[in-house]
């Protein structure tokens, strides 16, 4: 129930009501509340600007544009509130702040004039206010979010329907910045009805798919939601999903910042986004080193071609040529040479999808300079390795798993921690065999033993892709 103020305004962090036309609209989170939260809700120009060309937070369209400054107050109980939430109790319960002292003196300025609760007035209730600016989110109509945060730490649904990706992540953010986010996150699966949505990959003519910047958005709030509001399915599934297919935010060739990916997902808390980006580096590196160990193989003086008595130097000139055509064709391999200005033929891979790459290495032809040279060319010894990198990538430890990183970071992460990079180096270069290649646990998905097994190949510190 929304209540207009009577009189009262609070000028300071914590007071009480004064003039009744200061006061702001309040909403009754609980009837018989003891608390008044006077919060001041701040956005700024950009995100103004940008309300007015996406959907607001809330279903309804109906909802009033976004303002600079909103402000509306929400009657709350205050032994719930500091129940609920370590921020609350911390502020409105801690002595050594000023909010606590004048939430004792005007709660016993009811008592004395023997005023109930349920009947006091707006005016004679204690007041508290916050500050809440648009940071972390960028987003405006954090009203409605702040609210339902508040309803369900009192133990009450929420009222917005249906749930959109942004109010949730709205919603997730404000119950981290309140420590909140064990009471909120159980309406995840029971009150809140959020259509989790798919992310999807732009095509463009003659390109690999790629996702486009609102995709990728909403692949962050999803990861981030699921992060804050205990997802742990979801969080894997969102993590892997941003490795496989690359951020803008990881280019090796960047831009301005024009100030729209400030929102809090653009940088993943909790070492997430540092995490993230080195997994799919390792993992770049690893496919990577394929061609390359083919391409230095046959640029040596070691003689690849296997027809017993007939075998060619030829033979090897004709597949090098071959070989480095289809590479660069596919946009795998980029000819850079001295000069500075070749550095721009090499295209930027942030977004580079994994799949894309080792779909295009298994289509590497069968090149022959002859009828006689059958199994001379790539695609013979290629395509058992990309099968057993393909094996490696469904493993569990590619993917971030939430309550492990939660409760143990350190040997969860592939990224070494600061200090530790000799380790790094004292690791062993990996060596593919011919057991490696016929070994049957790596064809299904989720084998024993894979998770490590996997880490191990794609953070090691060089790679040996010739048969032993």
């Amino acid at each position: 129930m929304d209540r207009p103020g009577g009189s009262g305004a609070p000028d300071g962090d914590s007071l009480e009501a004064g003039p009744a036309a200061d006061l702001p609209r309040v909403v009754e989170i609980a009837e018989a509340g003891d608390l008044i939260l006077d919060l001041l809700f701040e956005n700024s120009k950009a995100t103004l600007k940008s309300s007015r060309k996406t959907t607001p937070i809330l279903a309804d369209r109906s909802v009033n544009p976004a303002k600079a400054r909103s402000r509306i107050g929400f009657r709350v109980d205050l032994a719930i509130l500091k129940k609920q939430s370590k921020y609350f109790e911390k502020l409105l319960g801690d002595s050594r702040f000023q909010e606590a002292n004048l939430i004792t003196s005007a709660l016993e300025a009811l008592s004395i004039k023997g005023i109930q609760l349920k009947s006091a007035d707006i005016r004679d209730l204690p007041w508290v206010k916050i500050t809440d600016d648009d940071e972390a989110t960028r987003l405006a109509h954090r009203e409605e979010a702040f609210g339902d945060m508040l309803r369900v730490l009192h133990g009450k649904g929420v009222a917005t329907e249906p749930a959109t990706l942004d109010f949730t992540a709205t919603l997730a953010v404000l119950a981290d910045r309140f420590d909140c986010a064990a009471p909120v996150s159980k309406i995840m699966a029971s009150g809140l009805k959020l259509k989790w949505p798919v992310t999807q990959r732009k095509s463009l003519a003659g390109e690999d798919s790629k996702m486009s910047r609102s995709a990728e958005n909403a692949l962050r709030q999803k990861i981030l939601i699921s992060w804050l509001l205990n997802q742990p399915t979801r969080f894997q599934a969102a993590t892997r999903e941003l490795i496989m297919n690359g951020s803008r935010k990881w280019t090796a060739f960047p831009e301005p910042d024009d100030g729209t990916e400030e929102a809090t997902w653009w940088h993943l808390q909790d070492g997430l986004e540092q995490e993230l980006q080195f997994r799919r580096e390792c993992i770049l590196n690893t496919i990577a080193s394929v061609p390359r160990h083919f391409l230095t193989l046959y640029t040596s003086r070691a003689r690849q071609c296997q027809l017993g008595y007939d075998s060619s130097a030829a033979c090897d000139s004709y597949q090098l040529g071959e070989m480095f055509k289809f590479f660069t064709n596919r946009g795998l391999l980029f000819a850079v040479d001295f000069s500075p200005a070749s550095l721009d033929l090499i295209a930027d891979t942030a977004l580079l999808p994994v799949d894309a790459v080792l779909a295009a290495l298994r289509q590497c032809p069968s090149y022959q300079i002859d009828k006689n040279h059958m199994n001379c060319g790539l695609r013979t010894r290629i395509v058992p390795i990309l099968d057993f990198v393909k094996a490696l990538l469904s493993a569990n430890s590619v993917p971030l798993s939430r309550l492990p990183w939660k409760n143990d970071r350190q040997r969860t992460a592939w990224l070494p921690r600061e200090g530790a990079r000799e380790d790094v180096r004292e690791a062993k270069p990996f060596q593919f065999t011919r057991a490696m290649s016929n070994d049957q646990r790596l064809r299904f998905e989720h084998a024993m033993g894979a998770d490590k097994f996997a880490r191990d190949v794609f953070t090691a510190p060089g790679w040996t892709w010739t048969e032993s």
